[in-house]
C-alpha cells in the first residue's frame, strides 16, 4: 500500500538553537545540507507519485540535496505562522508568560492550533488524490508535520505536541488492514 512521507527539512541556524521559524526563509546549515542528503538513502526504492514542499528556501532544498523533484509546492505546507513569537525561543517566551504551550495556545499575531489543523487538513487531502498512483512525499517542517501527523490518525492538532519530529528525518502515514489510517514509522533519522 501507497504511504504519505514526511520529510522534515535539514538543520538551520535556528532550528539549531530552538528559535521558532515560519516566514523567515533561512538556508540549511552545511550540517542540514548533510543531514538532507542523507534522506536520499531512506526513501531509496520508492515510487512517489508526487513531491508536494512547502515553499520555503529550506525546504525545497532538502527535496533537491534527497534527490526528490517537487511537483507541486503548497503554502499550506509552510510552517505554523509563529506571528509576535516568530525567532524566539520557548524558553524566551515562558520567561514572560508561564505555562504558554504552542500546541493549545497558538501565538499572537500568528495561527491557532485550529487554524494550522484546517492547513494540514488540505494537505492530507490533495496527498490522498496521489496515493492509488504511489507514495507521496511531503517535505516542510517540523510543528506542520506534527500536526499532520496527529491529524492522520484522527487526533486534534494539540496532539502534534506529543509527536517528537527531529530535522531531516522521515515518517511515514499508511493503512493498516487496507483502510484505516496509522503511523506507519515515526522521526526516523539517517544521519
Amino acid at each position: 500500500m501507497s504511504e504519505i512521507v514526511l520529510i522534515r527539512h535539514g538543520q538551520t541556524e535556528w532550528s539549531a538553537n530552538g528559535r521558532h521559524t515560519s516566514y523567515t526563509d533561512l538556508e540549511l546549515t552545511a550540517e542540514g545540507e548533510r543531514q538532507a542528503r542523507a534522506v536520499r538513502d531512506g526513501i531509496t526504492g520508492r515510487n512517489f507519485a508526487a513531491v508536494l514542499s512547502s515553499p520555503r528556501k529550506r525546504a525545497l532544498h532538502t527535496a533537491e540535496l534527497a534527490a526528490l523533484t517537487v511537483s507541486e509546492v503548497l503554502d499550506d505546507l509552510a510552517e505554523w505562522n509563529y506571528g509576535e513569537y516568530e525567532g524566539v525561543t520557548t524558553r524566551d517566551i515562558r520567561s514572560s508568560r508561564p505555562g504558554w504551550s504552542l500546541w493549545t495556545d497558538g501565538c499572537p499575531g500568528g495561527e491557532s492550533p485550529e487554524q494550522v489543523g484546517a492547513r494540514l487538513d488540505r494537505v492530507l487531502a490533495r496527498a490522498r488524490e496521489f496515493l492509488p498512483e504511489g507514495d507521496v512525499a511531503l517535505v516542510a517542517h517540523g510543528h506542520c508535520l506534527r500536526v499532520a501527523g496527529a491529524r492522520w490518525i484522527g487526533l486534534p492538532p494539540r496532539a502534534g505536541g506529543l509527536l517528537k519530529l527531529d530535522t531531516a528525518t522521515i515518517s511515514a502515514l499508511g493503512f493498516e488492514h487496507g483502510s484505516d489510517p496509522v503511523l506507519a514509522s515515526w522521526n526516523s533519522a539517517l544521519h
